[in-house]
């Protein structure tokens, strides 16, 4: 009779480690801590609470098992299936590299898995943010490794179907102004016919309350476009940020054309964004959503 295929969640820990995702991606294996150099062992008495839930975890999971690698702030990377367990005290195969602070390397018992290479986004470069219907809370969010009942499990994989759901993996670096300073520059490259406004005065003005907009630009039919640039997925209150915006420039006499301002919000983040961001999006005056996406490529000097 045919096993049962168990379900598993397994943390990577990106924010300690940067660049463990692209490590396993790489090595396709998933692994956890407690090295048993120092005081964790497979068999025995367990050493904490921690160690004892993982250990448990490690002697249930089996090859043909599902497991999904968990990242920080409600993203997962990729899943795969469990092909070998490299999990015992003398298995340990540190996917951290031992350090000043770290004898044993860290991440160390592995399962070594085969990717699902037609879910979610292909490379590590992005991952997938989790709508809140597919979220993981409370302990089974916190543990390091979990077991998943399959319908949870399902609610992850048909997120990972949503290319929607899509994001980079990189570190948001602070490179609001240089967007703007490159909307300026290449305004069309948002959209056609958008153009610098021809008043520089007006593009670096100061409100009264001391509020200053990122980008004014002119569209083809001579109205203000008031863009403002968030590095990350936008929130209802940046919208009404815009909207306090466009409404300056509405009082500053700045329309012409068919007499309205309109409201551009670049963002980063997944391209699916929050229903309450979406309908604050479609209130009177309407603000446009546009996702941005950053790629940077090197290559030998001549």
């Amino acid at each position: 009779m045919a096993r049962n295929i168990g379900y598993w969640k397994v943390n990577c820990m990106e924010d300690v480690y940067p660049g463990l995702w692209q490590t396993w991606y790489l090595r396709q294996a998933v692994a956890v801590g407690w090295p048993p150099g120092s005081r964790y062992f497979l068999e025995g008495k367990a050493s904490g609470l921690g160690w004892s839930i993982a250990r448990n975890c490690l002697r249930e999971v089996k090859p043909g098992d599902k497991v999904v690698v968990a990242l920080q702030d409600n993203r997962v990377a990729r899943v795969g299936e469990v092909v070998r367990l490299k999990v015992g005290d003398d298995e340990w195969d540190p996917t951290v590299p031992p350090g000043p602070d770290l004898p044993h390397g860290e991440q160390g018992r592995q399962l070594e898995v085969r990717w699902e290479l037609t879910r979610g986004p292909l490379g590590p470069d992005m991952v997938v943010r989790l709508p809140n219907a597919a979220r993981l809370n409370g302990v089974k969010l916190r543990l390091t490794m979990c077991e998943l009942d399959a319908v949870t499990f399902r609610r992850i994989e048909q997120a990972m179907d949503d290319d929607g759901n899509w994001e980079s993996i990189l570190p948001q670096f602070d490179y609001e102004r240089s967007l703007s300073d490159f909307i300026v520059t290449s305004p069309h490259r948002l959209e056609d016919g958008l153009v610098p406004y021809p008043s520089k005065k007006a593009r670096e003005m100061v409100f009264k309350d001391r509020s200053r907009l990122d980008v004014l630009l002119l569209d083809h039919d001579k109205n203000p476009v008031v863009v403002e640039c968030k590095q990350g997925t936008p929130r209802v209150d940046d919208i009404q940020q815009l909207r306090g915006y466009m409404r300056n420039a509405q009082k500053l006499k700045l329309v012409r054309g068919t007499g309205r301002v309109r409201g551009i919000l670049v963002h980063g983040g997944a391209r699916k964004l929050p229903e309450a961001v979406r309908r604050e999006s479609l209130r009177h005056p309407h603000v446009e959503l546009v996702q941005y996406d950053v790629s940077v490529k090197f290559a030998p000097s001549a």
